[in-house]
């Protein structure tokens, strides 16, 4: 529809027809111009006089968002005007809390990694946002998430000797990870002269605690300085125990290297759980095994089970979680209980 011709009109046709005010919806005035210099289509920039009922000028009564009022000819059109949204600037992300949860066994072949990476998958489906930390020189972490750590320039060795903001070593997975490579196992060597050596990852973690929900950090099967960084950076610890005979005797010396970390590093640091892993039922040694967890640990055992299956061998030569490799089965739903379950407690912990 055009509207050029209503705002056209010459001034002959004005002084021949003039319209009144009335018609416009606008109340009378003691001093009007002459009919020569009034036009249609003029913008209403006026309020009526006091008294004047409000359906006489077309404008409802009750306060409302701003409006336009405009006079076409002698229809009062009335045009909402659109808020502006805040600028991009003034929204800025929540506070997060960063716990940061490491996983910690002297013995190797205990399911670390794996527990490490499905853990976090598991999390992240629960809406949290979680970064995890490949602090192992073997990088099985990076490697489960389709990196070549052979290939990788820049690596928690980096981070942890030469200072590099962790940022740079974080790439985009399944959940954010911060990447390791065969570098780091000369990171023990180089840290050894260094003043505070045992709080490089502590210090590395701060600057992002706040983007994350929860991190979680993969440590080397021993109890060296690259693990000793983990537990004094951590809030707590999951243990994972294969259940057999041998893994349960590791319990001791790891219970032994906390109690000098909280009297010396992190006094706050404690044991979340301790998780059984590469369970099967139908063995008796297995059962055995739970049994001696449960007498000697009590609470800190962790109801789920990881079972026994070829889908934990399987996911990494995918490059992915099994979560992600296998989303329906068994063994994707044993870590997302195993979620349930430190999400629980950190909110017992909470309101405790």
């Amino acid at each position: 529809m055009r509207l050029a011709g209503l705002f056209t009109r010459s001034h002959g046709r004005d002084e021949e027809h003039p319209v009144p005010e009335e018609a416009a919806g606008l109340p009378a005035r003691d001093e009007s111009p002459p009919p020569e210099q009034r036009q249609e289509g003029l913008v209403v920039d006026e309020l009526p006089a006091e008294g004047a009922p409000p359906e006489e000028i077309g404008l409802p009564s009750e306060p409302e968002p701003p409006r336009d009022v405009r006079v076409i000819g002698d229809v009062s059109t009335i045009i909402p005007t659109r808020e502006k949204a805040p600028p991009p600037e003034a929204r800025q992300e929540p506070q997060r809390a960063g716990r940061v949860l490491a996983f910690a066994n002297q013995k190797g072949g205990v399911a670390k990694t794996t527990s490490t990476l499905n853990l976090a998958v598991a999390l992240s489906e629960e809406g949290h946002r979680v970064l995890v930390v490949d602090m192992d020189p073997q990088g099985n972490l990076t490697m489960s998430q389709g990196f070549n750590p052979d290939q990788i320039t820049r690596s928690m060795f980096d981070v942890l000797v030469h200072r590099l903001p962790i940022d740079q070593v974080i790439h985009d997975a399944e959940v954010d990870l911060a990447v390791s490579s065969i570098d780091l196992a000369g990171a023990e060597l180089a840290l050894s002269s260094m003043i505070g050596r045992e709080r490089a990852l502590e210090k590395a973690l701060a600057p992002i605690k706040g983007r994350y929900d929860w991190i979680l950090v993969d440590t080397p099967p021993s109890l060296g300085l690259l693990t000793i960084n983990a537990l004094v950076a951590a809030d707590e610890v999951i243990v994972p125990v294969q259940c057999e005979y041998l893994s349960l005797r590791g319990l001791v010396q790891l219970e032994n290297t906390l109690s000098m970390i909280r009297e010396n590093l992190n006094p706050n640091v404690a044991i979340q759980g301790i998780l059984p892993t590469m369970f099967d039922g139908r063995t008796l040694h297995s059962r055995e095994a739970i049994e001696i967890l449960q007498e000697n640990f009590g609470d800190l055992v962790f109801k789920t089970r990881i079972k026994k299956t070829v889908r934990y061998a399987e996911a990494p030569v995918k490059g992915s979680s099994v979560l992600k490799y296998d989303p329906s089965g068994n063994a994707a739903s044993a870590y997302r209980e195993l979620a349930k379950e430190v999400l629980d407690g950190a909110k017992a912990r909470k309101h405790a």
